[in-house]
Parts: structure tokens; C-alpha cells; sequence
């Protein structure tokens, strides 16, 4: 079986660690195994099935698909779908292993619930803001009519002290 550095080249070099030039001074990507072979501790191949997955920088996405769904698993997994779809799969498959670790009993389902719960409030909270809107506008469209009821009273009142002031003084002379 042969080793294969993913990230700078498509050939294969030597297993032995002098032929192995450190990524500090060549300036190339860190070279080794994948981060499942690396947590499985065996030789990563250039078929390596996990390779792309699962880079050797992150390691605890591997360990913690790993810990719920064991290797071989995810491996058939891989094998049965389609390539367009494996990133996804492998994606989901991890959020459900973090999921599940951080919550043994619900794992995803006390995640979405969690979510649908905050979603319901938030709606509740932007009803009442909704409703809060509405009966601000309402008491100012009601100031508004009342000032215009107010402002036409006040205009008929000086029209008519007009009139009176017209009256009276036409029928002084």
C-alpha cells in the first residue's frame, strides 16, 4: 500500500520519515495520513475513502463520527451514495455525532426542539410587537381627528365671531 500526500500532488512518496520534508520549510501542505487513518492509526492510501473528508487538521470530526457510528460504517456509508453526495453525507454525519455527544438522549432531535421552541417564541414576541404597533397607530389616528374636529370647531368659532363682529356693526350704522 501506497502513502499518498493529498494536498500537493498527485504521486505517491515513501512511507519513511527522512524522505518526508517538513511543510515549514518547503512551504507545502503538511503531508500524511487522512484524519480518520490517523485516529485508526493505519496507512492512509491513495484510495483512501475518508481522505477527502477528513483532514488531518481536524482530527475530532473524525473521532467523533467515529465514536457514534464506528469506521466501517461510515466507510459503507460513503461507498453507497453517489460521489456529488458524499461531502453532505459526511457533513450530516458529523453534526449528528457532535449533536449526540453534546446530548446523549435527544442528540439532533433536542437540537431541532430547541430551535422550534426559541422559533415559537420569537414569533410570539413579534405578534406582540405587531399588536403594540397597530394601537399606537390607532391612538394617533384617533389625536389626529380629534385635532382635526378641534381645529374646524375653532375655525367655525371665529367665522362666526366673525360674522357676529359684520352683523353688529352693519346694524350700528
Amino acid at each position: 500500500m501506497e502513502e499518498y500526500n493529498y494536498k500537493t500532488s498527485n504521486t505517491p512518496f515513501s512511507s519513511s520519515s527522512s524522505s518526508r520534508v517538513s511543510p515549514l520549510l518547503s512551504g507545502s501542505a503538511v503531508q500524511g495520513p487522512c484524519g480518520a487513518c490517523k485516529v485508526l492509526r493505519r496507512r492512509c492510501t491513495k484510495s483512501c475513502l475518508l481522505a477527502p473528508y477528513f483532514p488531518p487538521t481536524e482530527p475530532m470530526k473524525f473521532i467523533n463520527a467515529h465514536k457514534i457510528y464506528g469506521a466501517s460504517n461510515i466507510v459503507k456509508c460513503l461507498q453507497e451514495l453517489p460521489e456529488s453526495k458524499r461531502a453532505d453525507a459526511v457533513s450530516s454525519m458529523v453534526y449528528e455525532a457532535n449533536a449526540r455527544i453534546r446530548d446523549p438522549v435527544y442528540g439532533c432531535a433536542g437540537a431541532i426542539s430547541h430551535l422550534l421552541k426559541r422559533l415559537n417564541d420569537v414569533q410570539a414576541e413579534l405578534a406582540m410587537t405587531q399588536a403594540e404597533i397597530l394601537i399606537m397607530q390607532s391612538q394617533q389616528q384617533q389625536q389626529q381627528q380629534q385635532q382635526q374636529q378641534n381645529d374646524n370647531a375653532s375655525f367655525l368659532d371665529n367665522r362666526n365671531l366673525g360674522l357676529d363682529w359684520e352683523t353688529d356693526h352693519w346694524e350700528q350704522k
